[in-house]
């Protein structure tokens, strides 16, 4: 019977510990079990360094995540879904880039908010993107400039 019970109480330890860790990773990756979000599409050239759950920010304030990332075949473009939450109102002539958090740090996604009075709805898609700038490419160009003066 002693058993028994030290069996029950560790599986209600390692119960609660999963729970726990369940909760942190939601809550860090942005994951809300609520309907207080609305879902917006943009289509970046290169979404490089971006994946589902990177932060969606602007003014540099956490206001969403990447919730779907495929290609488009007919575009040939990358399509993000970003979940935005619902007390933040986007105009809708704003525009959405991939942006770097330092030469080390990750990747984002970017809202620059334009001066419309009008503003973007559930599934409404963001015209103005730009896509991500590859680190790699940059320093070839710069290396490759180099030799020629």
């Amino acid at each position: 019977m002693s058993e028994n019970k030290a069996e029950i109480t560790l599986g209600a330890i390692v119960l609660a510990a999963a729970i726990g860790f369940a909760a942190y990773a939601a809550q860090s990756t942005g994951a809300k079990l609520g309907g207080d979000s609305y879902t917006l599409l943009a289509g970046f050239r290169s979404a490089e360094g971006i994946s589902v759950g990177t932060d969606v920010r602007l003014a540099g304030v956490k206001i969403g995540a990447v919730t779907g990332l495929q290609l488009n075949p007919d575009t040939y473009r990358a399509e993000a879904i970003v979940a935005i939450d619902q007390s933040v109102a986007i105009p809708d002539d704003s525009a959405m880039t991939i942006a770097s958090e330092g030469l080390l740090g990750g990747n984002f996604v970017e809202i620059i908010p334009g001066g419309s009075f009008d503003y973007l709805a559930d599934g409404d898609e963001v015209i103005d993107t730009q896509g991500s700038v590859s680190l790699v490419s940059l320093l070839m160009k710069f290396v490759g400039s180099g030799g020629s003066e």
